[in-house]
């Protein structure tokens, strides 16, 4: 008698196929749970930046549509370049961007360095405190600040008058340091000043943050080490501390480079959204906006815009290059 015996265990042509698929699907799961991250930073990302490049070779109102382009080659840019009121917020832009971008850093690194040596159990608290201002909303900060300052009801005025109205036996010794009458912050001599104040309060404890954030990467056997040869605190941040720190202050220069010379919000809810008396507040940014949005010619704000883009690529390349000679000056003294 024969018996045939049927093998169950050998795997069908379609099983193989199957698990192919799955294996070549497989690989394509990663790139499908990162798709979404390409598509958005494409559609708000790299779509608007290419289309703001080829809206300013053309002179476009958006209300008559798309087909109302009208192909103008360099003439926005050489009309933003000639621009008198161009020229103006870009002076503005550039005095702001000095006046509140470098005391930032030239009290962020000692407030940073006292804040590391001498606190060490309310440390986390006390950065809490400096980290508030840059957490808080621009518009709320602008706000306040334009209180602060106003002429008939400012605390700023109020405590700079009660001072120079102090009278010594029918002297004011004050008088020529502080005024007498209320300012208003509003004419032109004053605006950029209390907007880069404003700039400076809201950053200067992010700033701070960056730096103390790079301190304490710092060996500790350095300090030790210096305090055994009898260095004092300040030899040991001038020859200790500010070395170590270079890297930080080119990221959080390159930082401030790149958000001073946009900044916008600041003086466009300070002046109301005018710029100010003669334009005095008027940033390159906000021009670039009202430009746009105002006037409505979207040609010349695109060109504006890459103007911007070229001029902080240059100074952004321009601070890698000093820091980059820094270095290796350094290194060749080693």
């Amino acid at each position: 008698m024969s018996v045939s015996i049927t093998s169950t265990n050998k795997p069908s042509e379609n099983t193989g196929t199957w698990h192919q698929w799955r294996a070549k699907s497989h690989k394509w799961v990663p790139y499908l749970f990162i798709s979404p991250f390409f598509i958005i930073f494409l559609a708000f990302g790299v779509f608007p930046m290419l289309f703001s490049l080829y809206l300013s070779f053309h002179y476009w109102e958006p209300a008559a549509g798309l087909s109302a382009m009208e192909w103008v080659g360099w003439e926005n840019y050489q009309f933003a370049l000639t621009d008198d009121w161009f020229h103006k917020s870009l002076y503005n832009t550039f005095w702001m961007a000095l006046a509140s971008g470098v005391p930032q850093h030239l009290v962020a690194i000692p407030l940073a360095f006292f804040i590391h040596t001498s606190f060490k159990r309310a440390r986390n608290g006390v950065i809490g405190v400096y980290f508030l201002p840059y957490i808080t909303s621009t518009v709320a900060v602008a706000m306040i600040f334009t209180t602060l300052f106003s002429r008939d009801y400012g605390l700023v005025n109020m405590v700079l008058t009660s001072i120079g109205t102090i009278s010594i036996g029918g002297i004011e010794p004050f008088a020529w340091i502080f005024p007498t009458q209320n300012i208003d912050w509003n004419q032109p001599e004053y605006t950029k000043g209390m907007i880069s104040f404003v700039v400076f309060w809201r950053y200067v404890g992010w700033n701070t943050i960056l730096y103390l954030s790079a301190m304490q990467t710092i060996p500790k056997d350095l300090y030790e080490a210096a305090t055994i040869d009898g260095a004092s605190r300040i030899k040991q941040f001038f020859y200790i501390t500010l070395p170590m720190l270079k890297p930080m202050m080119f990221f959080a220069i390159t930082l401030s480079i790149i958000g001073s010379l946009q900044i916008f919000e600041e003086p466009f809810i300070i002046t109301n959204g005018t710029g100010g008396i003669d334009q005095a507040g008027k940033s390159a940014a906000m021009h670039m906006y009202i430009t746009a949005f105002q006037e409505g010619d979207f040609g010349t704000a695109s060109a504006i815009s890459w103007i911007l883009f070229m001029i902080i690529a240059a100074l952004s390349w321009g601070n890698n290059k000093l820091f980059s000679e820094k270095n290796r000056g350094a290194n060749d003294e080693d």
